[in-house]
């Protein structure tokens, strides 16, 4: 297992990509303010059977952190010509977040790469332009160090804030780029899928922690419902980010939904 630099649209992403060659495809896609090692549990069990692609969107992780190219359009094209370049169709897609939107944009914009989704705490739209416009002032202004507070009171259960490990996922967060979570914030503001979100025809899991503060349970019920025949999943004890405060409950959704699709 080897993390690299992949040259796309513009930029180099940093990405991962492990598990059988000759196996079925995961492909996942993170949070605002994270990077792909909020997976790191979740595929140390399944990359035993499924070839697993992951990646640090633009201005997150190891990724570029470039001067334009920041709609969800891009960040979208970011994903497809990744997979285009490992030479990847037919996947099942797991997007948490604003790793959701791109997921669910993909799966319109270029269905043969997508066969099943995953659509982890997110939804067809997230939030309102007030919201997202006073983020984006707050971090340009003050740093992803002045709203870390808040940011992780809406990622993780109270319990989880203890937890021996809580620090690294605070530094992920604030270690950041400021104008990279304020682009993809303006991404995430700009985006509304909930037309074309309707129309899709895949087979789909829509799973939320019952305490995230970003994105309710009721939120994302309302989404998997816009698409016909997806199964709806909370996940107790856990907030925005279930792949971390409860890997072993979201590998076994993952596990049985993929199963279920085989």
């Amino acid at each position: 297992m080897v993390s690299r630099i992949v040259e796309v649209n513009n930029a180099a992403l940093h990405c991962q990509i492990e598990g059988p060659s000759d196996a079925p495809v995961v492909v996942f896609s993170n949070s605002l303010g994270t990077d792909f090692r909020i997976w790191d549990a979740v595929v140390a069990d399944l990359s035993q059977d499924f070839r697993v692609l992951r990646y640090d969107k633009r201005g997150h992780g190891l990724s570029d952190d470039p001067e334009d190219g920041w709609s969800m359009g891009e960040l979208v094209s970011d994903l497809a010509a990744l997979m285009d370049h490992f030479g990847i169709s037919g996947a099942a897609v797991v997007g948490l977040s604003v790793g959701g939107l791109i997921a669910q944009g993909l799966a319109a914009e270029r269905p043969d790469l997508v066969r099943t989704m995953v659509l982890a705490d997110t939804a067809a739209r997230i939030g309102n332009d007030d919201m997202w416009n006073e983020r984006i002032a707050k971090v340009q202004a003050d740093g992803l160090g002045s709203m870390a507070d808040g940011i992780l009171e809406r990622w993780f259960a109270p319990e989880f804030h203890s937890h021996p490990d809580f620090p690294m996922w605070r530094n992920m967060l604030v270690r950041t780029t400021a104008q990279g979570y304020a682009r993809v914030c303006a991404a995430i503001r700009d985006t509304d899928l909930l037309e074309s979100t309707a129309r899709l025809s895949l087979p789909v899991l829509a799973v939320v922690g019952d305490k995230d503060g970003s994105t309710p349970p009721d939120m994302v019920r309302e989404t998997a419902e816009l698409i016909g025949g997806s199964s709806f999943q909370i996940i107790r004890g856990a907030g925005h980010l279930p792949c971390v405060e409860k890997p072993e409950v979201f590998t076994s959704l993952l596990r049985d939904f993929l199963k279920a699709q085989a």
